[in-house]
């Protein structure tokens, strides 16, 4: 089941035709996913970084920018996981504009948990994978 954050759309964010540069589409992706982490999979990001030494670099991004989002806006991005493999996890990143509804953005990110010391590949921590797996949508990706 997905879990939904809200973020909202800062002066900062946007470019000369006033819409939500697209890279920032990318890190209002990360920034849900460490929300994630820290709401439904009970560690905070900096902790798993800095305390366990593990992290989830993206190694693949796919993207559909679907609509516009201006200053102002809130974006409710839909967080839920297509895949959990040995050593990765496959997030899907829905975005809708709160105002109206409409779909913003889709993203697919594939990470590697990473060793932070060695940053090569290591087993996804089994305290992780539960929560993991119980964000995994059972009607699939979203089309």
């Amino acid at each position: 089941m997905a879990h939904v954050v809200e973020i909202p759309v800062r002066f900062g964010h946007v470019d000369q035709a006033k819409i939500v540069y697209y890279p920032h589409l990318f890190h209002f992706g990360h920034v849900a996913m460490e929300q994630t982490f820290e709401e439904v999979l009970g560690v905070s990001y900096p902790d798993l970084l800095v305390r366990d030494r593990r992290g989830f670099p993206a190694v693949r991004i796919e993207t559909d920018f679907l609509e516009i989002v201006p200053y102002g806006e809130r974006l409710r991005i839909a967080v839920s996981v297509v895949k959990v493999g040995t050593t990765s996890v496959t997030w899907r990143f829905d975005a809708t504009r709160a105002s109206d509804g409409q779909r913003a953005f889709r993203t697919t990110v594939v990470t590697v948990c990473v060793d932070m010391d060695t940053f090569r590949p290591v087993p996804v921590p089994a305290t992780l994978r539960p929560a993991l797996e119980r964000l995994i949508d059972p009607a699939g990706p979203v089309g």
